[in-house]
């Protein structure tokens, strides 16, 4: 774990305990304490340690001083437009059928309060594959400068897969493709990490842009032992070339998996193939 209730685990400092025995939320949760997982029992592990990186895992650590809102605005509007940010709007379809919520939309108005221009903001943590609860658990009953989680089965890491397949991926197809048709921005905010295990994706400049993907790190501040959520670069892309990409395989080598066929074939056959050439043969020839 690299943080827990918003401090690093090597942090002991008054706050940091403070934070942990209340179970805190410094980063702008709906409410004063964590909710993640449990109101109850929150688990409270903001970003967990892999490769040397203190990976996101809970959304809410994106919102560290509205940065992500305020960096996202200044691509979304003109320099001088009023703008707010609106948290969890439902988004519907042509059927009235629910399409999810929208993390973020920022509205901009005019001096009468009226609306006058939109677009979303979609925010996207990482899911972890493994046991978190056990070491978090761990920790808490003896939070320890140098608290260590020996690895074996079920350690938790960092599961970028799942996280953009069946998570944001999806959500840029079915929401994101509403807010095309509308002519809407759109904004995301990633971590760095994240965005890399993505596929390349073809980039335009600024002004034609359909996207901007914002990448955040979490940079150590020694002076204070915390984190800060740091914009490191910002990928600006067109909706539909972006989509794309993300959604289409790269493909192995057909060789490699006419020999996976050949040989569940063989089985098939009791191990006596017929007297015929085979597909490798036959693809060589």
């Amino acid at each position: 774990m690299a943080e827990v209730f918003g401090f690093p685990v090597s942090n002991n400092s008054v706050k940091a305990k403070r934070y942990r025995e209340q179970k805190l939320c410094p980063f702008n949760n709906k409410v004063p304490n964590c909710t993640k997982d449990k109101a109850n029992n929150p688990l409270g592990v903001c970003s967990v340690n892999h490769n040397g990186t203190a990976v996101i895992t809970c959304p809410i650590r994106f919102r560290e001083d509205w940065i992500i809102v305020e960096n996202a605005a200044k691509f979304l509007f003109r320099d001088k437009s009023k703008w707010t940010s609106l948290t969890e709007i439902k988004l519907l379809d042509k059927n009235g059928q629910s399409a999810g919520n929208i993390d973020y939309v920022i509205v901009s108005y005019n001096d009468k309060g009226q609306l006058t221009d939109f677009a979303s903001v979609e925010v996207q943590g990482v899911y972890i594959s493994g046991n978190l609860r056990n070491p978090f658990e761990a920790y808490i009953a003896k939070p320890e400068s140098a608290f260590n989680w020996k690895t074996g089965y079920n350690y938790p890491k960092p599961d970028y897969l799942s996280s953009s397949r069946k998570r944001l991926i999806p959500q840029m197809l079915y929401k994101g493709g509403i807010f095309k048709s509308w002519n809407k921005k759109q904004a995301v905010a990633l971590q760095k990490s994240f965005f890399d295990t993505l596929p390349k994706l073809p980039t335009v400049a600024k002004e034609k842009a359909d996207i901007a993907w914002f990448l955040y790190d979490l940079v150590l501040n020694k002076s204070t032992k915390q984190y800060c959520l740091t914009l490191v670069e910002t990928v600006y892309t067109e909706f539909e070339a972006a989509l794309l990409r993300v959604t289409t395989a790269e493909p192995g080598k057909v060789s490699d998996f006419i020999s996976v066929l050949q040989s569940r074939l063989d089985e098939r056959l009791e191990g006596n193939p017929p007297d015929a050439p085979t597909l490798t043969d036959i693809i060589s020839s």
